[in-house]
């Protein structure tokens, strides 16, 4: 296998596609943006303070996906002759899943300009949300399936990777599915645990007051951390009760530092 793009120097350099064959070229692409089901509900309502949010985001990635070569150093112009970009709510796991379609008849793939549509209509997903939920996750940007050209089409679930990606991804959803909390000093000793995880769905508000409370749902216990001046830090950064959380996120709690 060798990498197109390095000359016989090592050098990078924009691969010359002139002898290929003109053929049909297609390419699919997803990823997601996770966020509070608060923020979710406000997007499916169309409360949302820039309004329609999805429109915007669709018009961001199509024109994301025409303008990659702008973008990404080595890639060539192409005469798109489809893109389109579509949505999916999902209320289960708090996200929008967005998928992007890219085709044209051409000398070259067409797996970049989907891939970056979905990038653009995610990051827009979140400029247009950010005003009410600053803790929005995006992950997951991958291809799916590309079609035509001199390697032939693929697809991600029948490659012979295939098994070996999705233990990935099972792997990758579970962790991103949930809280991580470390107990530090004192508290550490007073409630004989270090480290546990929360399920992302057992949070009932998407704060550190609701990891309190779950904490507590869990074990009576942990009635400590609102009875005491308890200190948090998320993500290693000083945060209080209101402080919005994400999956994935690392939240620490641990006694006042004094001395003398």
């Amino acid at each position: 296998m060798t990498l197109t793009h390095l000359n016989a120097r090592g050098e990078a350099h924009m691969v010359d596609v002139a002898d290929k064959q003109e053929t049909r070229r297609e390419a699919r692409a997803c990823g997601a943006i996770h966020m509070q089901a608060a923020t979710l509900a406000l997007l499916a309502e169309g409360g949302l303070p820039k309004g329609d949010v999805l429109a915007t985001a669709r018009i961001a990635g199509i024109q994301a996906a025409k303008r990659t070569h702008e973008l990404i150093p080595l890639c060539h112009a192409l005469a798109l002759s489809k893109v389109s970009v579509e949505f999916r709510l999902d209320t289960s796991r708090n996200c929008v899943h967005v998928e992007a379609f890219c085709r044209l008849n051409g000398r070259t793939g067409v797996e970049m300009e989907a891939l970056t549509a979905v990038s653009v209509a995610c990051l827009t997903l979140y400029d247009m949300c950010k005003a009410v939920d600053k803790g929005m996750t995006i992950d997951g940007v991958r291809l799916e399936e590309k079609r035509g050209g001199r390697s032939g089409d693929w697809s991600r679930e029948s490659g012979p990777e295939s098994d070996e990606i999705a233990a990935f991804n099972e792997e990758a959803s579970s962790v991103a599915n949930t809280v991580t909390i470390h107990f530090l000093a004192e508290l550490r000793e007073r409630f004989a645990i270090a480290e546990l995880t929360l399920d992302w769905e057992r949070i009932p508000s998407r704060d550190i007051a609701g990891i309190k409370l779950a904490l507590i749902d869990r074990d009576p216990r942990f009635k400590a951390l609102l009875h005491q001046r308890v200190l948090c830090a998320l993500n290693q950064a000083m945060s209080q009760d209101d402080a919005p959380i994400a999956p994935g996120d690392e939240i620490a709690f641990f006694p006042p530092v004094t001395g003398g």
